[in-house]
C-alpha cells in the first residue's frame, strides 16, 4: 500500500451518510471521529500484513521433527500435505494439565468451522505435548471432526518453536516449503514482556474473533473474564 495515493481518512469519513433513529448531534460527531480512526486502523492492519509478507527468508528447518497423528507417525514435511504453507498451532494440553486450556479451546472451537475455508489455501494442524490417545479423547469430547491433531511426544519441536523450557505454552508458527526446503516464516512473538499496562498479554491482530466482537460492545472484553470449557 502506498500512502501517498490514499485519500485522507477524514475525507473518506465525510462520505459516510449513515444515520440512525434519534441519534444526537453529539453522538454523530463522536461517531464520525471514531470512523476516521477505524479507517486508520484498517490501513495499519494492511500495512502490518504487508510487512509480514515481505519478511526475508526465515531459518531453514534442518531437524527431522517427528509427530504422532491419528493415523500414525508423521514428519513436519508430511504436515504440509500438498500446500506450500503450513500453520502449526501448539495448544496447551500437556501431560501435566488435567483439562485442555479454555483459551486454546476457544480458539480451536472457532477455527473448527473455518478449516475447510482455510485449507483451500494453506495447511493447518494442531500440536500438543500429551500422548495422541489423550488428544483424540479431548477432540471427541468437544465434537470436533475437522482438526488434524498431532502429539509432539519427544518435545523436540515444542522446545525449538514454542518454549525452550518445554513449558505448557501456546504457540502459533507458520512454515513454508519451496523446492523441498522448509523454512520458518513467522510466529506470534508477543507475550508478557510486550504487554501494555492494564492489558493481558495478547497479540495483534486477535486470532479469535471472540475478542474482536466484544470490542464492539460497551462492556468490551473486560479484564477479568475468560472463556470456559463449559457454561
Amino acid at each position: 500500500m502506498t500512502s501517498s495515493v490514499l485519500k485522507p481518512a477524514a475525507e473518506l469519513a465525510k462520505t459516510n451518510v449513515r444515520r440512525f433513529p434519534n441519534e444526537s448531534a453529539e453522538y454523530r460527531r463522536a461517531r464520525q471521529a471514531l470512523l476516521v480512526e477505524e479507517i486508520g486502523l484498517r490501513r495499519h492492519i494492511e500495512r502490518v500484513a504487508e510487512l509480514r509478507r515481505a519478511l526475508p527468508p526465515g531459518g531453514e528447518v534442518t531437524k527431522p521433527y517427528e509427530f504422532t497423528g491419528e493415523s500414525g507417525a508423521a514428519s513436519l514435511a508430511d504436515l504440509f500435505g500438498s500446500k506450500p504453507t503450513l500453520i502449526v498451532y501448539s495448544y496447551m494440553y500437556g501431560p501435566q494439565r488435567e483439562k485442555p486450556c479454555p483459551m486454546c479451546t476457544s480458539f480451536m472451537g472457532t477455527w473448527e468451522e473455518k478449516l475447510p475455508d482455510i485449507e483451500r489455501r494453506v495447511s493447518f494442524v494442531f500440536v500438543a505435548r500429551s500422548p495422541i490417545a489423550r488428544l483424540i479423547e479431548a477432540k471427541k469430547a468437544r465434537g470436533w471432526t475437522r482438526h488434524r491433531i498431532y502429539s509432539d511426544a519427544s518435545g523436540d519441536y515444542t522446545r525449538d518453536y514454542v518454549s525452550k523450557d518445554d513449558s505448557d505454552l501456546p504457540g502459533y508458527n507458520v512454515f513454508t516449503r519451496h523446492n523441498g526446503t522448509i523454512r520458518h516464516f513467522w510466529a506470534g512473538e508477543m507475550g508478557a514482556g510486550t504487554m501494555d499496562p492494564g492489558q493481558d498479554p495478547r497479540g495483534a491482530p486477535d486470532m479469535d474473533p471472540l475478542w474482536t466482537l466484544l470490542d464492539t460492545t460497551p462492556e468490551g472484553r473486560g479484564k477479568d473474564w475468560y472463556p470456559k470449557l463449559s457454561y
